[in-house]
C-alpha cells in the first residue's frame, strides 16, 4: 500500500513509497484512509526540523490530521464497518504517567508519549491503518466532508474548555473575545467563541483573500492593525499564530480579570525588549491568567465533534481550501497565498 513518508531530520526526503499492510499488532479496527489535513508541523518535519521515526523504522509516515473509514471491526468494539472515524493523535506514555494513567495524556509529565505522525508512531498518511477502537473517535456522517477538520478543533476545544476552568476560580462573565490568527486554527477559535456568546475579535494581518469574509461570516470582526492599535480589550485571548510580537502583545492588551491561552508554538532564538516588570504589575494587580496548551485527550475530541456538528458545515467546508490528490503531495506543500486548509485526498488517486 501507498504511504507518504520522510526520513526525520533529513531535508526534502518526503517521498510516496509502497510500505506493508498494518500488523493486527497496531488494532483490532481496519481503517482506509480518506483525507489527511496538512499543517505547519507537517512542513516543519519535512523540512528536517524535528520528528521521530518508531523504533526499528528507517522513516516515518507523515499524517496527524486524519479521516478515515472502517472496514473491519470487532463485535462489541462499538464501530462497524462504514463507520466514519478520527485517529487520536497522542498516544499514553508506556509507564504510565499519572496523567496518562488517567486518560490525560495531553497533559504527560515525563515526556515519554508518542503521536502519530511526528513522535515514535506512523501516521495516519497511507492506505490503511490499524488501531483499538479507544483510540478512534466517531463521527456522524453529516460531518463526511469537514471531518478532516476535527484534530484541529481539538486544539482549540481543549484551549476553551480550560479557559473556562480557569475563568471559574471567580466572577467570570466574559463578553469579549480575542483570536490572533486567522489560520486554521484561528478560525475554529473563533467558531468556537462565538458558539458561545461572545464578541469575538480575529487579527491578522492580511487584508485580502478569503480570510476577512470568512471571519465576517461567522459574525465576528475581522482586523487587520495590531492588537495594540484597535483598542480592543477583551476578556478572552487565544493565540493562534506563535509569532514573538504578536504573543507580546496578547499579554499587555486585555481587561483585568482575563484569560489569555497561548496555542502557537514559537521559533526560539527570537529577542523582544520587555519591560517585565509592567508586564508583572499588570498581571498581578489585574488578577489576569496565561497559559499554554497543546495537543488534547479523548474528552476534546468529543467536545470538537459536537462544535463541528453545531457550526454550519457549508462555513467549515469554506476553510479547506484546497484538495489535492496524494499522488500530487508535492503540490499540497506548496503554500499559496489564498491557502486556509490543505488536505490530502486519499479517495483521488
Amino acid at each position: 500500500m501507498k504511504a507518504l513518508t520522510v526520513i526525520p531530520g533529513s531535508v526534502d526526503s518526503m517521498e510516496l513509497r509502497e510500505i506493508a499492510e498494518p500488523a493486527t499488532a497496531e488494532g483490532s479496527v481496519l481503517v482506509e484512509t480518506l483525507a489527511i489535513g496538512l499543517c505547519g508541523t507537517d512542513i516543519e518535519i519535512t523540512a528536517g526540523e524535528y520528528g521521530e521515526a518508531p523504533e526499528g523504522s528507517p522513516y516515518l509516515v507523515l499524517g496527524h490530521e486524519n479521516l478515515g473509514r472502517v472496514l473491519e471491526a470487532p463485535e462489541g468494539s462499538g464501530l462497524s464497518a462504514g463507520d466514519l472515524v478520527v485517529g487520536i493523535v497522542r498516544r499514553p506514555d508506556p509507564v504510565p504517567c499519572p496523567a496518562c494513567a488517567a486518560g490525560q495524556w495531553d497533559m504527560c509529565r515525563n515526556g515519554r508519549y508518542t503521536e502519530h505522525g511526528i513522535k515514535g508512531l506512523h501516521g495516519f498518511a497511507r492506505d490503511r491503518y490499524r488501531a483499538d477502537p479507544h483510540a478512534l473517535v466517531r463521527l456522524s456522517g453529516s460531518l463526511e466532508d469537514v471531518g478532516v477538520l476535527l484534530e484541529p478543533t481539538t486544539i482549540v476545544a481543549k484551549a476553551w474548555q480550560h479557559i473556562d476552568a480557569i475563568g471559574s476560580r471567580a466572577f467570570f462573565e466574559p463578553k469579549t473575545a480575542v483570536v490572533t490568527g486567522a489560520g486554521p486554527v484561528g478560525l475554529l477559535a473563533a467558531l468556537l467563541g462565538v458558539q458561545r456568546g461572545l464578541e469575538v475579535h480575529v487579527f491578522d494581518r492580511v487584508t485580502t483573500g478569503p480570510k476577512p469574509e470568512l471571519v465576517a461570516d461567522l459574525g465576528a470582526i475581522y482586523h487587520s492593525e495590531s492588537l495594540a492599535t484597535s483598542g480592543v480589550e477583551a476578556d478572552v485571548l487565544v493565540e493562534c499564530t506563535g509569532v514573538a510580537s504578536v504573543v507580546m502583545e496578547t499579554l499587555t492588551c486585555r481587561a483585568v480579570d482575563s484569560v489569555t491561552c497561548l496555542t502557537g508554538v514559537s521559533s526560539p532564538g527570537k529577542t523582544n525588549s520587555v519591560d517585565v516588570g509592567s508586564v508583572n504589575r499588570t498581571l498581578v494587580l489585574g488578577n489576569e491568567s496565561v497559559f499554554g496548551s497543546v495537543n488534547a485527550n479523548r474528552s476534546h475530541y468529543e467536545a470538537a465533534v459536537e462544535a463541528l456538528e453545531k457550526a454550519d458545515q457549508g462555513w467549515l467546508q469554506r476553510l479547506i481550501s484546497r484538495r489535492v490528490p496524494l499522488a500530487d503531495f508535492d503540490d499540497a506543500f506548496r503554500r499559496r497565498d489564498d491557502d486556509v486548509k490543505v488536505v490530502l485526498d486519499f479517495q483521488d488517486l
